[in-house]
């Protein structure tokens, strides 16, 4: 794993900014989204999230089909929502 020594900080919203020459590295773009993971009592793992793991047979979306009867959505809507993020050059997750 490649080290960066970096200090961010985090702002009042609870945000953080990821320096310039380390989202180049990993080519994270506006729009990019995350698995943001808690690794105990030493901090957090952030690990981008592929484009293609929105495919209609991901985990992800498949969970969310699995309990959208619990958290009142369409399995119709999610359809929708991953045939519209496809579209798209980039990712916009937050827009899903």
């Amino acid at each position: 794993m490649k080290k960066y020594p970096k200090i961010v900080q985090c702002d009042a919203r609870g945000q953080i900014v990821i320096p310039k020459d380390i989202r180049q590295d990993l080519g994270v773009e506006e729009g990019s989204a995350f698995w943001m993971y808690s690794i105990t009592n030493e901090g957090i793992l952030l690990k981008l999230v592929p484009h293609d793991d929105l495919s209609d047979t991901s985990p992800i979306v498949s969970k969310i089909k699995e309990k959208s009867s619990q958290i009142n959505v369409s399995t119709k809507n999610v359809d929708k929502s991953v045939s519209e993020y496809k579209k798209r050059q980039r990712g916009r997750l937050e827009e899903v």
